[in-house]
């Protein structure tokens, strides 16, 4: 039997990453998602016709902090 309990659920999500391991996770997450966003969207393009498809724009650094920003709100998020 476990003789200690979590009173506060992010103690088991978290587990024992620092903020920077954290922050540094979401980065990677948010680049990922913005990367298969583009990807989709490049996918689609291709499906066009010649002479119809538009280019696809890089994602940005902001971008980026914003999807990340995102993901740390829902990590934070207190049910």
């Amino acid at each position: 039997m476990c003789s200690h309990t979590y009173t506060h659920r992010k103690e088991i999500i978290m587990g024992n990453k620092s903020g920077y391991e954290l922050r540094s996770d979401l980065l990677g997450m948010a680049i990922g998602i913005l990367e298969s966003r583009n990807s989709r969207q490049f996918d689609n393009e291709m499906i066009k016709p010649e002479g119809t498809r538009q280019p696809i724009n890089p994602y940005a650094t902001e971008e980026v902090l914003e999807v990340a920003e995102k993901l740390l709100a829902f990590v934070n998020k207190k049910d």
